[in-house]
């Protein structure tokens, strides 16, 4: 009885958590289980809108946008062009050895128990309205925050992409003589 007295009184931000929650691992239960990797990357594509929609009830639009325009938009458009370019057979080779099953279950159930400890060792905080700061999750408050308090970290990235940029770059340049194909 209290279970249901409970769910009477979820607010809609705590319903449409719940739905979204479901849809996220609907997404990523489809991506990892689904034989098709055509299927697969649009499972994937689901996920990551219903990520976004978690960052929106986090309040954090800005983050919401680049994960649809980044992930959701870019790189799925390159895993798809990737995957479609491969042409993958269905093909799999199976898993007959059940060292690694035995394995891969060890792994995901330790991993599992870790998760589960550290949720019931969390302490969750009620928000006082009161001194809630509505733009916590907007661009300008993150702006400042990276500009003032995180600018090494922020231009030692910069620095770090630069050189990645420059290394594939470098990497993909032909030598004369040679040919792609």
């Amino acid at each position: 009885m209290e279970t249901l007295e409970t769910i009477k009184n979820l607010t809609m931000t705590q319903w449409s958590f719940y739905a979204v929650s479901v849809l996220t691992l609907f997404g990523a239960l489809g991506t990892i289980l689904s034989k098709n990797p055509i299927h697969s990357v649009i499972y994937l594509i689901m996920t990551f809108f219903s990520l976004s929609a978690h960052y929106v009830l986090l309040n954090a639009q800005f983050l919401a946008a680049v994960n649809i325009v980044v992930y959701a938009g870019a790189i799925m458009v390159l895993f798809l062009f990737v995957v479609m370019f491969l042409n993958i057979k269905d093909e799999a080779p199976e898993l007959d050895n059940n060292k690694i099953v035995i394995g891969a279950s060890i792994v995901g159930g330790t991993i599992g128990v870790i998760l589960v400890a550290a949720i019931r060792l969390t302490e969750s905080q009620r928000i006082d309205p009161s001194t809630y700061q509505i733009k916590t999750g907007f661009i300008e408050t993150l702006g400042q925050l990276l500009y003032s308090k995180y600018l090494l970290p922020f231009e030692l990235v910069s620095v770090l992409f630069l050189i990645a940029m420059s290394g594939a770059v470098m990497l993909g340049r032909k030598e004369k003589g040679e040919r792609n194909f």
